[in-house]
């Protein structure tokens, strides 16, 4: 069938459904009422009956008042089984003239599949030994207007799914598992930190100085205050700055808006955790990174040991640990002379089809160099510490060695999960950095850190020692739930316009 006739298919169908409506309302039959009261989630009626033998069914006396969308139908004439379906799970059930009575039943008889009912009813087993619900009343709930796709075989058009994702989840049990496991990640880090004395505090999403990250950022303006305001890249700036007022241990899950490109790993819009710790240091982090992974794997998937695609990837802690520049050499098999000689560096990017920006300094074409050689071979957890620190404006410098900073990142599965270092809490350093980071922002990186005076009158008051972190939440939840794409965990990803 081609895309022409399934689409003409649809139309009269749903033609078909507007029509039964207009019928149901001559009749005086409600279509959208708000008067059935459920009482019953599905799941939980499985799970206590559906072991009990049929006459013990039998002795079970409650009526069940239920509610669901109709996912699948059966008739013979007299009887019909059908599925229903709620948050929770599904059930099937029994609908039989003898009992509903003539003029319910062939009421009943004219729902179709996608229709939301409310049923009253008790349980039996089927000759099959499926626990069913014998219903004594139904009615309708929500009339639907579009049939669902492919009679309930599932929609398996990848962009339909993430933009009708409101189809995806009727029809795509798999797919509300994923998201249901989300909020029980977000969950569980908030009772991980908390439990060690973390506060969970907000910080503006607008901001008149986008800081925090070396991102593009989004531009709003606000009419009132007739101002330029920026989405914000990273909550960073602002939860160090509760750290010079008094908090000592602070985190963050919320939105960050990024303006770049869309694919597998990156959306605009995502959800970042950051948390910083006072009196705290990076290889302190780097322990509290582990157990948080640990504690997670263990409790979403039952164990430290997990899948993700075709690698089986091992969480238990201690992780592998390599600075940056012996990453460089072990794993992107390089000789220091390579890495570090600029000209050879860039030819060397060049090479491997990667853009070198005139301007460029050493560090961040090491960094390119790292992204190509390193990264995709990082599947089991690996911290890669000790970051060049012209590529790390905001990291504290190593005492032993200023040209680079305590800082790491870690990666599994081939990208990267989180970015953490011991804080600068030098003004006259973050100052000097910034004002690097402004000649990067006129030489024509975007990406470029702006000027934020107010960070460095912060500062001046006096920050504490202190350890940060950021770990990206959407590729933490694609690394529990094995999913391949940024896009399969977060719930309406951003997409073109239909037709573009």
């Amino acid at each position: 069938m081609n895309k022409q006739t399934k689409q003409q298919d649809e139309n009269r169908l749903i033609q078909a459904r507007k029509q039964k409506a207009k019928e149901f309302l001559k009749q005086g039959i409600p279509i959208y009422p708000n008067t059935f009261l459920k009482k019953h989630d599905l799941k939980p009626i499985v799970e206590q009956y559906q072991n009990l033998t049929p006459e013990e069914l039998e002795q079970v006396q409650t009526q069940f008042v239920v509610a669901g969308r109709i996912i699948a139908l059966r008739s013979f004439g007299k009887i019909t089984f059908f599925h229903i379906q709620d948050h929770t799970g599904k059930i099937q059930v029994c609908a039989q003239k003898d009992i509903l009575g003539e003029e319910e039943y062939k009421l009943f008889k004219k729902f179709d599949l996608g229709d939301i009912v409310g049923i009253k009813g008790t349980l039996f087993k089927t000759k099959t030994g499926e626990l069913t619900i014998k219903a004594e009343h139904i009615e309708l709930v929500t009339k639907s207007l579009r049939p669902l796709p492919e009679k309930y075989h599932g929609l398996k058009d990848v962009e339909l799914r993430y933009r009708q994702r409101y189809v995806d989840l009727i029809v795509n049990p798999e797919v509300r598992e994923i998201f249901i496991k989300r909020s029980q990640i977000i969950r569980l880090i908030r009772n991980f930190l908390d439990q060690r004395g973390f506060l969970e505090v907000e910080t503006p999403m607008m901001q008149p100085i986008p800081g925090g990250a070396t991102a593009r950022p989004f531009i709003t303006h606000h009419n009132a205050l007739n101002m330029d305001l920026y989405l914000r890249i990273a909550p960073e700036l602002y939860l160090k700055r509760l750290l010079v007022g008094g908090f000592e241990k602070v985190y963050e899950i919320n939105r960050n808006f990024r303006n770049e490109g869309i694919s597998t790993q990156h959306n605009p819009e995502f959800t970042m955790l950051e948390f910083y710790q006072a009196y705290a240091d990076f290889k302190m982090l780097m322990e509290l990174t582990e157990e948080l992974f640990a504690f997670l794997a263990q409790n979403i998937c039952g164990s430290t040991k997990i899948t993700y695609g075709d690698h089986q990837i091992d969480l238990t802690p201690p992780w592998n640990k390599l600075s940056f520049y012996q990453s460089l050499e072990q794993i992107g098999k390089l000789k220091p002379e390579e890495y570090q000689d600029y000209e050879t560096a860039k030819n060397l990017v060049q090479q491997l089809g990667e853009k070198v920006i005139k301007g460029e300094k050493l560090g961040k074409v090491q960094a390119k160099l790292f992204d190509l050689l390193v990264e995709p071979k990082l599947i089991q957890p690996h911290f890669i510490y000790h970051y060049p620190t012209e590529i790390s404006p905001l990291s504290r410098r190593n005492e032993k060695d200023p040209s680079i900073t305590d800082r790491f990142e870690l990666f599994i599965a081939g990208r990267e999960m989180a970015n953490a270092f011991s804080e600068l809490n030098d003004p006259f350093d973050q100052k000097e950095r910034f004002l690097e980071q402004v000649k990067e922002k006129e030489a024509g990186d975007e990406e470029a850190h702006f000027m934020d005076t107010d960070y460095i009158r912060a500062l001046e008051y006096g920050m504490p020692p202190a350890g940060g972190e950021g770990i990206g939440i959407d590729r933490l939840v694609m690394l529990l739930t094995n999913s391949q794409s940024i896009r399969e965990v977060i719930l309406f990803p951003l997409l073109k316009p239909e037709g573009n």
